[in-house]
This record gives structure tokens, sequence and C-alpha cells, in this order.
């Protein structure tokens, strides 16, 4: 029983993401065809949403990682953009 309730547990985010990305897929479709284009894009929106939130699951990475990576980013450009030449070609708006 033990093993049944940590299998619920541990597939209850991605089972629901997955059933997410369906029924965006499901009402995308059902509003292109009632000529709701804008209530279409929406919900291909909360699909791709649901899809990564689907991908990140599976893949481990949680919002944790999501920042240290963008730290990570950051860091690199703060030090690239540091040791660019003062003549370096600017646009000014």
């Amino acid at each position: 029983m033990m093993s049944v309730t940590t299998g619920v547990v541990l597939l209850r985010w991605p089972l629901t993401s997955a059933v997410l990305m369906f029924l965006a897929s499901t009402l995308k479709i059902q509003f292109r065809k009632s000529d709701y284009a804008g209530l279409a894009v929406i919900c291909s929106l909360f699909g791709v949403a649901a899809s990564c939130w689907f991908a990140t699951g599976l893949l481990g990475i949680t919002l944790v990682d999501l920042t240290l990576v963008w730290n990570n980013i950051k860091d690199v450009m703060m030090e690239v953009m540091s040791q660019t030449p003062p003549e370096w070609p600017m646009m000014m708006t």
C-alpha cells in the first residue's frame, strides 16, 4: 500500500501537467473551429507552459536550478561585458 501511495505522490505533478496539455489542445481545437482566434492563442500558450512544466518535471529541474542557471548567465555576461574594449561600437538611442 505504501508503494502505491508513493507512486501516486511522485506521479501527481507530471500527470497534472499532461492533463493540462491535453485540455489546452482540446480547447484550442474547439476555439479555432468556433472562430475564437484570441482564445485559441491563449490556450496554445497554456499548452506550451504545461509542456515546459512537464519536461522540467521529468528532467528533475526545479525553480532553484533555473535561478542558479539565470544567475550564472548573468555573471558570465557581466564578465564578458567588462572585458570589451572601450571603443567597442555601441548604438546610442
